[in-house]
């Protein structure tokens, strides 16, 4: 085994660079271009509205964009 000393800020450089580099990995891993699995814009905004975590004003804004949408039906 090979011993190799690095001063102790260029260890924590290169910690951080390797966290954020798995963090990334992770992150990609999941496909995030890949569409939404309710085609129904009720069936969604319902669903958003019942966890009540949204505010009135974003899901108005939601439903708008929703109904402008070609993916969704209304």
């Amino acid at each position: 085994m090979i011993t190799i000393t690095v001063p102790k800020k260029e260890y924590d450089n290169l910690l951080d660079k390797a966290m954020r580099y798995e963090y990334l990995k992770q992150a990609m891993s999941y496909d995030i271009f890949s569409a939404p699995p309710i085609k129904s814009a009720k069936v969604a905004i319902s669903a958003l509205k019942k966890t009540k975590l949204y505010k009135p004003a974003f899901i108005t804004s939601l439903t708008k964009g929703m109904s402008r949408s070609s993916y969704f039906k209304k």
